[in-house]
């Protein structure tokens, strides 16, 4: 085969073969093309798009072109929850311990934050001495005793989607439907799981702007893990206002920990009890309404909150950080962002709260760039509060007080204020089954 031959037929609109797919995920993998053809089919698929079988293809030759996990040691079901990146998300330290308190197994892999989204394994490394590295063989261990270990991804794990990522990020072609099916259902697929629960977000704090674009994803890669043969459910939920309160490393912990403690923010503790429930359902722990009931127990019971202490210590963590959250220390500097007129926030530019954050140092800009745990935003007010002139509508955190400017602007620019109270819309905007 000829990759020229591969761009040919696809900036024509051919639909490419099985082989041809497995042909040039395998040779660029092993170093065989060059990036710049590789760009040029990346383009070529953005503009003419990929059928149900090409990106099926495509996500089992991504899978495929490193190792695939074996976690048959672990004993029991074993299940994982994704999201496809949010502002202020940090379901997955609220979700996994509730549903491994329940008897079901979470061996996770996560990541770090990508462009304004924030990272699981950013968000766990604020908590002191939390290992997100160790060897296989103590994970699954952790797994089998506590029932939970989140660490980060496996460097042999799907190694074809961080250089097609690297590729398609330097060259505007992240946006494209079977390249995002194919990297997130690659990665997931390569890891062993029974069950798998997708938090599709949409909106503008999501890399999917529209509920349709959204749905299409999530039907997409729902389809595609069934055909793995895994029992795969996607809830598509709202990323035009950021989940909860605190956006930032350490502020989300402890935000996470409130809501495991029964004390969290309604929307979080709304989304993630409906993701814990849909977890079980798929466990076969009962039906929803059971299984709603369960997860809402586990926090109220303490469970779940003991499961993530647990988990804590187990990989190097201070566990009495998670019972006694008001250990985690504060940012150095804060300011406060007052509204500068009177109404209803009747909207906001998540993507940029996101950015905001990145300005004070919660995230990067560069791969290089050291995170600051405690750096961050806690809103005062989100979309639907009144505000008058004056009225604190965030607070801005970080250990240097140079970015405060540059985040108070992005984030007053991305907060639309009127006279009249906006419609209430819906978190969780469908399931997709």
């Amino acid at each position: 085969m000829r990759m020229y031959d591969i761009i040919q037929k696809k900036r024509d609109g051919g639909a490419l073969s099985e082989a041809e797919i497995k042909w040039f995920i395998a040779e660029y993998s092993a170093g065989n093309i060059p990036d710049y053809q590789m760009a040029a089919l990346c383009m070529a698929i953005y503009f003419r798009g990929m059928n149900l079988e090409e990106t099926t293809a495509l996500t089992f030759a991504v899978r495929d072109s490193g190792e695939c996990l074996n976690f048959s040691e672990i004993k029991g079901l074993r299940v994982d929850k994704h999201s496809t990146g949010g502002v202020g998300d940090k379901t997955s330290l609220v979700v996994a311990p509730i549903v491994a308190s329940l008897g079901v197994k979470v061996a996770k892999m996560s990541g770090r934050g990508l462009g304004h989204t924030g990272g699981t394994i950013d968000k766990l490394e604020a908590i002191p001495g939390f290992r997100t590295d160790i060897p296989v063989d103590e994970f699954k261990q952790i797994v089998n005793e506590v029932g939970i270990a989140i660490v980060g991804q496996n460097a042999t794990l799907a190694p074809a989607d961080k250089l097609l990522y690297a590729l398609r990020d330097v060259t505007a072609t992240v946006d494209s439907l079977p390249l995002i099916v194919s990297s997130i259902m690659g990665k997931k697929l390569a890891a062993d799981d029974d069950c798998i629960v997708l938090d599709v977000k949409t909106g503008s704090g999501s890399f999917m702007k529209t509920p349709e674009k959204s749905r299409e994803l999530a039907e997409w890669m729902v389809e595609i893990g069934k055909r793995a043969g895994k029992r795969v459910r996607a809830l598509i939920t709202d990323m035009d206002r950021p989940l909860g309160y605190a956006i930032g490393n350490s502020l989300e912990v402890v935000e996470a920990i409130h809501t495991l403690q029964g004390n969290g923010p309604a929307d979080l503790t709304e989304l993630c009890i409906a993701l814990s429930a849909h977890i079980l359902v798929l466990a076969e722990k009962g039906t929803y309404a059971e299984c709603e009931e369960m997860a809402k127990k586990a926090i109220s019971d303490g469970t779940a909150l003991n499961t993530f202490a647990s988990m804590v210590k187990a990989q190097g963590g201070n566990s009495e950080w998670i019972l006694n959250p008001e250990k985690f220390p504060k940012a150095k500097y804060s300011h406060t962002v007052t509204a500068k007129e009177e109404g209803y926030i009747v909207g906001v530019d998540t993507e940029n709260y996101g950015v905001a954050s990145l300005l004070l140092g919660a995230g990067r800009n560069t791969k290089e760039d050291v995170i600051d745990p405690t750096a961050g935003i806690y809103l005062c007010a989100k979309t639907g509060d009144k505000v008058c002139v004056g009225d604190p509508i965030a607070i801005l955190y970080s250990g240097s007080e140079k970015g405060f400017a540059a985040a108070e602007e992005r984030l007053i620019s991305a907060t639309r204020i009127g006279k009249d109270a906006p419609k209430e819309e819906p978190l969780i905007l469908d399931v997709v089954e």
